[in-house]
Order: C-alpha cells, then structure tokens, then sequence
C-alpha cells in the first residue's frame, strides 16, 4: 500500500457528503415549491360621481311702458308736494324729567309717562295723490287723452307683436306640418317601389327557375326518349338477327354482277340455248353477300358454279324493317343465253 492510497479519504465518506448534499438540494426545492408567490395588490379604480348640471333659464324681463306725463301736470304735482312739505308738524323737544333726590324717596309715577316714539315713527311723509285738494283728485280721476294714448299705444303694439308672432309661429307650423306630410308620401312611394321591385325580382326568380326546371325536365325527357330509342334499336337489331324474306323485286344493288356466259361451256351447248339457274343469296345487315345456295340447277353444273361465283361480286342495299336494317334471304333468278 503507497501513501497515497493512506492519504485518500474513505468511499463511504465519500457517498454519505453526496447523500448529504443531494438531501439539502431537496429540501430547498421542496421550500421553495411550498412557499406561495405574493400577489401585488391592485386599487379598485376610482370612480368619479357623475355631474349633474342644471340649466336655470332666466326670466324674460317686460319690456318698460315709456309713459309720458304732461308738464302741467308734473309742476303742480311737484308744488303741491313742497306746499305739504313746509306745512308738516315738527316734533316738539320733550324735556327730560329730572331725577329726585334719594332723600326723598317719592315714587316715580309711570301714569304719566309719555309714550312719544311710536307717534315719530307714524308720522310719514304723505304721498302726492293723499295730500292733494279733493278738486285736484277730482281732476286726476278724470281720463287724460296724452296718458292714455301714452299708455295704450305700447299695449296696441305689443297686441300686434303677439298676434304676428302667433300668425309666424301658425305659418311655421303648417309648413312643418306639410314637409312631413310630404316625406311620409315619399316613404310611402319609395316602399311601394321598393315592393313592386321587390315583387318584380321574386316573379323573375320563379320564371327563371321554371324555366330551368323544363330545360331540365326536357333534357331529361330526351335522354330517356334516346335511352328508350336506343332499348328498341337493340332489341329490333336482336330481332333482326332472323332472316326475312325478299324478293329479287323488293332488292335494290349498290353494285350489280356481271354474269357472262362461261366459255367452255359455251362450246358443250347449242348457240342460242337458254339456261336458267335460280340463287338463294343471304345478305347481311350491310348489303353484302354472305352466302350463295341454288335452289334450281341449270343443267348444267359448270355453269351452276361459275353462277354462284360471279353473283358474290354484288352488293345489295341493306334491307330495312321496321326502321332497322335485318338480315334477308333473296331468291334471285339467272338466265343465260349461249352465244
């Protein structure tokens, strides 16, 4: 053993510091994860009571009546009012009762006490109309034209004022009341025009989706009308696989054969001779010649073949019934004549 192996700390201490270090790393986390974040606190917004305003309306003040008073009138108002003036009761000076002396001890008398402040503050300057002579009222109370014109013309104008403020305000009212009358009209109009568009757009909606409909219903009807006609085609075309029938006068030739007289056999028979040979031909839905079968022999079999060879090389038209092409069965008569 070196000494470096003496001076190393021991494996278990070792695995407990880490054991250790390791708890104390879980133990803060565990802290941590327990510990509850602080919530900021947040003011409740103010809330501003609503202004109330309140709208004083100030009154009108009357117009002033301008009154004109008569000169004459005023003067003697004036010296009347001077003459009452000068003519008023002064106040007498009331003397002060001395005071006794305490010797002698008399009673003060308040019988005769003289109450004199009440008569002061009654006496008042009197008015122009109670200090004036019982003639001069009378003449007052008499109507005076100057003042009751002065008086009664403000009034007539402020009559007139009112009566054509009135009459402006009627005048307003009536072209109000007309202005909406007309725009109720407009409205009224524009509606109905709105309705008969409104009316005119849903009618051409419908034709126009009516007429879709039947050109749908018609394309429908031809596709199966060509359904239907191309069923009876096929079935006609599988009817038609059976062969009709027809006669040589009933057959019409694209391209006809040409039958010559073969010429070997030409030198077996007597210049002149006729010969007649009768083919059974079946011809196809296209006109051609499918097969050649002789129903009467000529004689002469040479001649029976070179027959059916020469007839392959027409074609008929196709033979029609019932509107579709079908396959027939001709019985098509030769004559030969020996040149």
């Amino acid at each position: 053993m070196s000494s470096t192996d003496l001076d190393a700390p021991p494996l278990t201490s070792i695995l407990i510091a880490i054991l250790v270090v390791i708890g104390i790393h879980i133990l803060t986390a565990m802290a941590l994860v327990a510990m509850k974040p602080s919530v900021p606190k947040v003011a409740p917004p103010k809330q501003t009571p609503p202004m109330k305003i309140e709208v004083v309306s100030l009154a009108t003040a009357l117009p002033k009546e301008n009154v004109k008073v008569d000169k004459a009138v005023e003067k003697e108002a004036t010296e009347v009012a001077i003459e009452k003036k000068a003519s008023a009761p002064k106040p007498q000076a009331i003397a002060k009762p001395k005071p006794f002396a305490e010797t002698a001890k008399q009673p003060v008398v308040q019988d005769k006490k003289f109450d004199i402040e009440p008569i002061v503050k009654k006496e008042k300057t009197p008015s122009i109309t109670q200090q004036k002579p019982p003639k001069k009222q009378i003449q007052q109370e008499e109507p005076h034209p100057t003042i009751d014109k002065a008086i009664s013309e403000p009034r007539v104008n402020n009559q007139k004022v009112n009566n054509q403020q009135a009459e402006l305000r009627r005048l307003v009212a009536a072209q109000a009341e007309k202005a909406a009358q007309e725009a109720q009209m407009q409205q009224a109009q524009a509606q109905e025009a709105q309705r008969v568009a409104n009316a005119k757009a849903t009618r051409d909606a419908q034709a126009k989706a009516n007429a879709e409909a039947a050109n749908d219903a018609a394309q429908k009807a031809a596709v199966r009308a060509a359904q239907q006609a191309e069923k009876t085609i096929q079935a006609a075309a599988a009817a038609s696989n059976e062969p009709v029938n027809f006669t040589a006068s009933s057959a019409n030739w694209v391209s006809a054969p040409n039958f010559s007289f073969p010429e070997r056999v030409a030198r077996q028979a007597n210049s002149g001779d006729t010969l007649n040979v009768v083919l059974v031909l079946r011809v196809n839905k296209q006109g051609g010649i499918d097969s050649v079968r002789i129903a009467q022999s000529s004689g002469n079999a040479a001649l029976d073949k070179d027959a059916t060879r020469q007839v392959r090389s027409g074609k008929f038209k196709p033979f029609i019934k019932n509107g579709v092409p079908v396959i027939g069965n001709v019985t098509l008569p030769v004559t030969y004549i020996v040149p």
